[in-house]
């Protein structure tokens, strides 16, 4: 029997998730949480074969989340879950640990799948990712400009693009408002962008709010 815990902070996305999970008579959803707090807490007593995780969490970030949790339990297994397409997500997590990264439009039978074969240790690459994955490995000039960016600038970024102030950021990250402000005009700087509302602009035309 592969364990999931399931971390995702809407309710009705998780019991959907549970739903066709559970279809499989090999997998049994043992746990599930609305945020990486709840997560981190569940695995001081719980342990799980597989951790399906949402990257756009209250608070703190899938991505730092998913940093925290490779530190933490390196073996354990993590399918990202997203909102946004490969291209946008895909090889920054990756790269962080995760083994493996669905669009929640994925097909129900590929969610089981991707379970299935990270919860052996391998990792499940789809063709989109694949793709993504070829162009890095080829040194292919990134698609989206953010993609230079590096995590926790990308962080701050989508902050700001959800119209949270310097100090609001600062206090979810654990850092000082000095340290946000730096993020953000290294942010400025390589998007070559004047401002916050430049920054939100492009946040709408890449489809990042």
């Amino acid at each position: 029997m592969i364990k999931i815990c399931l971390v995702d902070d809407h309710t009705i996305v998780r019991k959907g998730l549970k739903q066709i999970l559970e279809q499989n008579k090999e997998i049994e959803v043992s746990g599930e949480a609305k945020n990486a707090s709840e997560m981190f807490k569940m695995l001081k007593t719980e342990s799980f074969d597989v951790i399906v995780l949402d990257i756009s969490l209250p608070g703190r970030s899938g991505i730092d989340a998913l940093k925290q949790l490779k530190d933490l339990v390196p073996d354990l297994p993590v399918l990202i879950l997203s909102m946004h397409p490969p291209e946008q997500y895909a090889l920054r997590v990756m790269k962080s640990g995760a083994s493996g990264y669905l669009t929640k439009e994925s097909a129900p039978d590929e969610l089981i799948t991707a379970v299935k074969k990270i919860s052996r240790g391998k990792k499940y690459i789809n063709n989109e990712l694949a793709e993504e994955l070829a162009n890095y490995v080829n040194g292919n000039v990134p698609k989206y400009p953010h993609s230079k960016l590096t995590d926790r600038e990308f962080e701050v970024m989508k902050s700001i693009i959800k119209g949270k102030s310097l100090t609001h950021i600062a206090e979810e990250l654990s850092l000082s408002v000095k340290t946000i402000s730096t993020y953000r005009r290294r942010v400025l700087n390589k998007l070559n962008l004047k401002n916050n509302s430049e920054l939100i602009r492009y946040g709408m035309d890449y489809d990042l709010v």
